[in-house]
């Protein structure tokens, strides 16, 4: 997994917990650099999986709903980030559509070792299906970008998530614009 995932995380952790929170969940990881991540680097997933673990712990938190707020807390670095990977559309369906096509090609020509999930759209007008597939099985987070998304582009909506193999690894979301 890309560095900048862990440095972000650790910022988002630090931003809503303070620096404490980062020091004890780093300290109580078994971490392979001690949480001493670059943004360029890579590192195993399953340290980013122990991190959340030890945030749930001592937060008191869901890990699914820490995982969402990172991925709304990631479209802003992301969007600042990247701000070419949002140019050209006018619409969330639009922009969510162009995930796997243009996004994720634009991202390997920058990291060519990324592993990144996949989605696969269907729908217009009002709704639309988005399944993601990933070994990592971090659909929350996925939620959490596309709600972000939606938003950015001033959609009132709703997504609901259905499960769709039990281990995480495919998740359909169904995102509904309010009009």
């Amino acid at each position: 997994m890309k560095g900048i995932v862990f440095t972000e995380f650790l910022e988002m952790v630090e931003a809503k917990f303070g620096y404490e929170m980062v020091d004890k969940i780093i300290s109580s990881s078994e971490l392979s650099n001690d949480g001493a991540y670059t943004a360029t680097g890579t590192y195993p997933h399953h340290e980013l999986l122990q991190l959340l673990n030890e945030l749930s712990n001592a937060s008191d938190t869901e890990k699914s709903v820490l995982l969402h707020s990172f991925g709304t807390y990631m479209f802003v670095t992301f969007k600042n980030g990247y701000p070419g990977f949002f140019e050209g559309f006018e619409h969330g369906f639009e922009f969510l559509k162009s995930v796997d096509a243009h996004i994720h090609k634009e991202v390997l020509k920058l990291y060519p070792d990324a592993k990144l999930p996949s989605f696969e759209t269907r729908g217009d007008g009002n709704e639309m299906r988005m399944t993601y597939r990933s070994y990592r099985k971090m659909a929350d987070f996925a939620h959490g970008l596309i709600e972000a998304s939606m938003s950015h582009f001033g959609h009132e909506h709703q997504v609901s998530k259905k499960v769709l193999v039990q281990d995480g690894s495919e998740v359909e979301f169904h995102i509904v614009i309010e009009v």
